[in-house]
């Protein structure tokens, strides 16, 4: 781990903004695409980068915009990373959205987000806080290979379900699905079984299937190599070096996918997925006396 002083810490259009308070990651996930070469990382990928000043950053940001929206944090690096049970850069970040009256959209895989529920749920309360959880695979022990650093996916349908007590919405990532490891109709249906118990507002899922880019590729084959003999090969002869890597099974999970999410009411496609996460609340929940139940004395 090691500190820099970052120029900036939002990136977007104003309809919406992203920012990632770390780059690189601790949860050893053997399929992680923040691993490519193409985001050019300076540094080992586990040598976490923390934006020390990015608290500062954004309340300066936040500060000077007049137009309330949708923040989002999670996308290249965790927010929720074994670090930041001690640094805690990212509640300081969520006490500014706050205080300065926006909503958030928080991905993740790790459970450490309880820590900060009180104030997950108070954005909630006054603007709009969506929880999103990746969830790819349903056995204990396959998980524990593919994601080794971070809680399985029961832990994590758990933390779903404390977030939808407290009336947060939650989306769920369904990706990626790796070839001949979990592309299963089981692990499939066992997750959407879950989604649906839990009440998630949507699940993403761009295709049953992985990408691979140089430096990702390289990371993910070595695991194979070490986890799953022989399966390295299988990959090479079926994709060569394709970018994107389709399930055999794509078209029979996809129509799967869709047809449990459309009987359910949950949002599926990635336009609805994003359109709803991007969306700020036209008018604010904020209280006043009239929220209060008086009683006479």
């Amino acid at each position: 781990m090691h500190f820099v002083d970052s120029k900036g810490i939002l990136t977007g259009n104003g309809g919406h903004y992203g920012m990632n308070i770390y780059r690189g990651c601790s949860h050893g996930c053997i399929y992680c695409d923040s691993r490519s070469r193409c985001y050019q990382f300076t540094h080992p990928f586990e040598d976490i980068e923390v934006k020390q000043n990015a608290p500062k950053l954004l309340e300066a940001a936040l500060r000077s915009k007049r137009k309330k929206c949708m923040i989002g944090t999670g996308s290249m690096s965790d927010p929720y990373m074994h670090c930041e049970e001690k640094l805690r850069l990212t509640r300081r970040c969520l006490e500014i959205i706050l205080q300065y009256g926006f909503g958030a959209t928080i991905l993740t895989k790790s459970d450490r987000i309880m820590q900060d529920i009180d104030l997950l749920d108070e954005i909630n309360r006054r603007t709009k806080c969506v929880v999103q959880m990746t969830l790819t695979t349903f056995d204990d022990e396959l998980c524990r290979i593919v994601e080794p650093n971070v809680c399985n996916t029961k832990r994590r349908i758990e933390v779903l379900w404390e977030m939808q007590k407290r009336g947060i919405p939650t989306v769920v990532w369904l990706t990626p699905i790796l070839p001949f490891l979990n592309d299963t109709e089981e692990n499939i249906k066992a997750i959407l079984a879950e989604c649906i118990r839990v009440r998630v507002k949507g699940i993403l899922c761009f295709d049953m299937g992985l990408t691979l880019r140089d430096g990702d590729r390289e990371y993910y084959y070595a695991a194979l190599d070490q986890h799953f003999p022989g399966m390295k090969q299988r990959y090479i002869e079926r994709y060569g070096n394709s970018y994107v890597l389709s399930s055999p099974k794509a078209k029979k999970l996809m129509t799967i996918f869709m047809n449990t999410c459309k009987e359910h009411g949950i949002l599926c496609t990635p336009d609805e997925c994003f359109g709803y996460l991007n969306e700020f609340p036209e008018q604010y929940k904020q209280m006043s006396i009239f929220d209060f139940d008086w009683e006479e004395e």
